[in-house]
């Protein structure tokens, strides 16, 4: 067996792994890299019988369509909706390749492999791990994960029920280095929007992603704690409704905190999807609300927003000084426009005196501490760093430590049994 990581040796992001035996080869995530210097990798020379997409974040799926659409792409079935609800609103063509949904815990087999999903926590939904067993070996991909979400529980039952005989653990390290002591898990980010909505007098905008759900759920349950209203997009209300296949206390835009601001573009393409949308149109102008109603009352509403669409707070600056709760990386604001759009415009609001800027955000990766933890619990004979920027710092926090490059290729006989 052989394993080459094409990309994610060295970086956040952009993941490629490929697992190979002399009958079979499958990939590990087929992703578009997030840092723009990221090397370039051809997908048309890679030739796979299958690919496993652990969850649906563009830098573990986003090079789907380069790939030859006869080749099998498994993938959670609510993780593929969510690519698809992307695609849809931003005007793109849907994915045409060959989908095959797995169930969590329930393996599966292609060719060699044989493949069992973990359900794990993590900033998106129906994310996975992948115990994967070929030819008497047993690799453990941990994909990306925490233990801080409001699914927390799915870690504790990893470490409760944990595969043995791991001979191959590849375990993402996006938080080395990198602090979460102010905003150790989600209810402390919740516990923060409730103390900025009991005390604000104009209105409070949360700059986070649409897919962030248990960011979503924080700030619904934030608002009904404080009789506010929560104001989504016609997007973000689509999200909530694929998410809702996995949890019926998903806040939806039923709940009476809830409410949608219809843009024009997002109400069109609606409108133009009558197949694909179904009674959801007709739904969501029962829970709009306008511009008039938010200017009259604005210390009513926490409005989710996007960096790319910061200048609509200007227009509540009128009213007084505003809130603008930013949940996300940091990282994202030493950008340029140019690179991450909106970036430079939301890290002006941190000097606006018109403009009272909160950092509460909580990662939806995994701290040193939980890295550890999955390491002790798996023990595997061999550990490889991916998908993180500082591979040599797992040679000083875990044991048996590989370090490989982008391309390199390893087989099983140069590891540790």
């Amino acid at each position: 067996m052989q394993i080459t990581i094409h990309r994610g040796t060295q970086e956040i992001g952009g993941t490629v792994i490929e697992v190979t035996t002399a009958n079979t080869s499958i990939l590990l995530d087929l992703g578009l890299p997030l840092n723009p210097t990221s090397s370039n990798l051809d997908i048309t020379k890679l030739t796979p019988d299958a690919v496993l997409v652990s969850h649906p974040h563009q830098d573990h799926y986003g090079l789907i369509d380069q790939l030859d659409s006869q080749i099998p792409v498994y993938i959670g079935e609510v993780g593929k909706e969510l690519i698809c609800a992307t695609r849809t609103f931003l005007g793109k063509d849907l994915p045409n390749n060959n989908f095959h949904y797995f169930q969590k815990w329930k393996p599966f087999s292609i060719g060699d492999f044989t493949i069992t999903p973990y359900l794990m926590d993590h900033s998106a939904v129906d994310a996975y791990a992948f115990l994967i067993e070929a030819q008497g070996k047993r690799i453990f991909y941990s994909g990306d994960f925490r233990a801080s979400g409001n699914k927390a529980f799915l870690f504790d039952k990893l470490v409760a029920d944990a595969p043995k005989n791991i001979d191959l653990l590849l375990m993402e390290g996006t938080m080395m280095r990198r602090d979460s002591n102010e905003f150790p898990d989600e209810a402390s980010v919740r516990n923060k929007m409730e103390e900025i909505l009991k005390e604000q007098q104009n209105m409070s905008f949360l700059i986070s992603s649409s897919q962030n759900i248990d960011r979503l759920v924080s700030a619904a349950h934030a608002c009904k704690n404080t009789d506010k209203i929560f104001v989504i997009d016609i997007y973000t209300a689509w999200v909530l409704e694929k998410i809702k296949v996995l949890s019926s206390k998903t806040p939806t835009m039923d709940w009476d905190h809830v409410r949608i601001y219809a843009d024009n573009g997002p109400a069109k393409v609606v409108k133009e999807n009558p197949d694909y949308f179904g009674t959801f149109q007709k739904r969501l102008y029962s829970h709009r609300i306008l511009k008039e109603e938010l200017k009259a009352v604005p210390a009513k509403y926490l409005y989710l927003s996007k960096m790319s669409k910061a200048k609509i707070m200007n227009i509540y600056k009128d009213f007084g000084v505003i809130n603008l709760i930013y949940s996300q990386w940091l990282g994202y604001l030493g950008y340029t426009n140019e690179e991450y759009y909106g970036a430079e415009d939301i890290a002006a609001y941190k000097t606006d005196p018109g403009v009272n800027f909160i950092y509460a955000h909580s990662s939806g990766h995994a701290t040193l501490d939980v890295l550890k933890k999955m390491e002790q619990v798996l023990n595997p004979a061999n550990l490889i760093p991916v998908h993180t920027e500082f591979p040599n710092d797992y040679l000083k926090e875990f044991n048996n430590v590989k370090l490989l490059t982008d391309g390199e290729i390893f087989t099983f006989a140069e590891f540790k049994n």
